[in-house]
């Protein structure tokens, strides 16, 4: 029963403390100093060893100026019993409060001369010193003690201050010598790289890290200096000079081809299509086996279809031919087909030859994943090709093959998109509703932009005439049809003005302009949109696509970073927040986090 008693008392006594301690920082972070010195003093009373509750109790003695009381109460705690040496450096911080710049430093040597008794204090005396910003001593501390013992490593600490410090090559020194006994520090390294390194080859930690590293390279030629060459240059948009790289790196370890291959996707991806294909071609020469071959041929034809002119599309099909003729035109090179058959579709308007070979093809001896992108795409081709039932009888289809897989969510989205596209705004709606939740947030994000659309647009129009022609106009774009798809767009600007709809039609002429590369015409649509609705939802779009415009098509970036600005300043929830932040600190020449 006593056992029992002593518990209940327990638990009700740490809880009460709980509380107190709860409430105190409360009044701390109110400001009312008073109150909370009130409690913090009981709380020492009742559990004098709670360093915790010492160190704010002295906080807040700073606070209200009583300084001889906040020294009182840690050299009370300086007992050589309890060896917290750490509490030297808050005593040293407590004399800088006062200006009494002497004592300070006296204090904080005395902190670092109890290593002399243990190194291992240099944990929590170097902790101290960076919770004061002191960082020269926080860097001495680590180092003294390191000097002592060489079992210990304040390395990552070290490095992390070098680099507040602004000592660079230091930071990457440390860095690097961290990565060299522990090869799990990498990660951790390039992490912090990222915060000094930015896409300017002549910004300064670039360049020192550069020089570091081709430094460490000619002294011993490891392959984790050219490994991190090839991540700074990647950083910095030299995808050539990466690869030479990553072909050294390649040379050296001889069985993987994955640096390559994913420098030819970085590069892909940002549109350098020539350093891409050089890292493909790489790829397929030195390729160990013929499904890799394929697949690199794959990634090949992805930056053919990317680059070719209509001239050369007759070219493109015959090389797509000859590679289906050599690997087979079997499930080992679907991938390869479904890009042949959207490319016959969507470029050569061979719709019914691309529905015939994937038709063909969804018959073969397939994984239901596999089944599913083929139908995927042949369920794309019929909505490009107006047969709305049929794509949606597939889609479907997807659905219950891959119900699990995020695959049966796009197919949702794309029965919604295309009951759009059909005019059948109820049925749209229905599916979207159910996307709103979808563990895809870009599926759910789309689901809900084109939700509301719908929405707002039939309140104001039960006839939902302008709707209607808008979807249509989305189809003709999607068709490829642009110059139609911007004369239907301007019969809704001409009939339907301001209605809600506007806005929608403006931002996607502007997007039509832009891919036809009447940028001037583009650049209109995104003015006007601005000054008639920027309060309205579709604003950050426009100032987001604007700015992109001057950076990357008009070549004006002083403009482009006063749109990237007011998206920074008055739209902090929108998607492209991240990204417009980083362009403006990019082009402000600031170094990006």
């Amino acid at each position: 029963m006593r056992i029992l008693l002593f518990i209940v008392l327990l638990c009700f006594s740490v809880n009460s403390f709980a509380q107190s301690e709860a409430l105190a920082k409360n009044y701390f972070e109110q400001g009312e100093y008073e109150k909370a010195l009130s409690i913090y003093q009981k709380l020492v009373k009742a559990n004098p060893n709670r360093l915790d509750y010492i160190l704010s109790t002295v906080e807040i003695h700073q606070q209200l100026e009583q300084f001889d009381e906040a020294e009182q109460l840690l050299r009370q705690q300086l007992d050589p019993r309890r060896r917290l040496p750490q509490l030297y450096v808050d005593l040293g911080h407590n004399y800088a409060l006062q200006n009494k710049d002497s004592l300070a430093t006296r204090a904080n040597s005395d902190a670092i001369q109890f290593l002399n008794e243990n190194p291992n204090y240099a944990y929590y005396i170097g902790r101290s010193f960076e919770g004061y910003s002191l960082l020269e001593e926080a860097a001495t501390t680590y180092e003294i003690a390191m000097g002592m013992d060489s079992n210990l490593n304040f390395n990552p600490q070290l490095a992390r201050i070098y680099g507040e410090q602004g000592a660079l090559e230091k930071m990457f020194e440390t860095y690097l010598n961290l990565i060299q006994t522990n090869p799990s520090y990498r990660s951790i390294a390039q992490r912090n790289f990222s915060t000094y390194v930015t896409e300017d080859s002549n910004n300064e930690a670039n360049a020192v890290l550069r020089k570091t590293l081709l430094k460490r390279l000619q002294e011993n030629p490891d392959v984790l200096y050219n490994e991190l060459l090839s991540w700074l240059f990647i950083q910095q948009k030299e995808y050539k000079k990466a690869f030479i790289q990553e072909k050294a790196i390649y040379k050296r370890k001889g069985d993987d081809l994955s640096g390559i291959v994913d420098l030819g996707f970085i590069a892909l991806n940002d549109t350098d299509y020539e350093n891409a294909e050089n890292a493909f071609n790489y790829a397929i020469e030195n390729s160990a086996t013929p499904e890799e071959k394929l697949r690199n041929y794959q990634y090949l034809m992805k930056i053919k279809l990317k680059t070719a002119t209509e001239k050369e599309y007759p070219a493109v099909a015959q090389e797509f031919e000859t590679l289906l003729d050599t690997y087979g035109r079997d499930t080992q090179s679907y991938m390869l087909q479904i890009d042949y058959n959207h490319f016959l579709a969507f470029n050569m308007s061979k719709n019914d030859e691309a529905i015939s070979n994937l038709k063909t093809l969804s018959k073969s001896n397939m994984t239901s994943y596999q089944e599913a992108r083929v139908k995927m795409e042949l369920a794309d081709i019929l909505v490009f090709s107006e047969q709305f039932n049929q794509a949606l009888i597939y889609y479907s289809q997807i659905q219950k093959k891959v119900k699990n897989d995020v695959l049966a969510q796009e197919a949702r989205f794309k029965v919604a998109q295309t009951s759009y596209y059909k005019g059948d705004f109820e049925w749209s709606q229905v599916q979207l509703d159910v996307l709103k939740k979808s563990a895809s947030q870009l599926i759910a994000n789309d689901a809900m932009q084109l939700s509301l659309m719908i929405r707002d647009n039939s309140m104001e129009d039960s006839t939902q005439t302008a709707l209607k022609k808008f979807a249509k106009a989305e189809l003709l774009a999607l068709q490829n049809k642009n110059q139609q798809a911007i004369v239907t767009l301007s019969e809704i600007l001409e009939n339907h003005k301001g209605e809600k709809i506007e806005d929608e039609v403006l931002l996607k002429q502007g997007k039509i302009y832009e891919k036809i590369g009447a940028y001037d015409k583009a650049e209109a649509n995104y003015l006007k949109l601005i000054e008639f609705y920027k309060e309205d939802i579709l604003a950050d779009d426009a100032y987001y696509h604007l700015a992109k415009l001057y950076e990357n098509k008009l070549a004006f970036p002083e403009k482009a970073k006063e749109y990237y600005e007011q998206i920074i300043y008055n739209f902090a929830d929108s998607i492209y927040f991240i990204e417009a932040r980083k362009r403006f600190r990019m082009l402000r020449g600031d170094a990006i986090e």
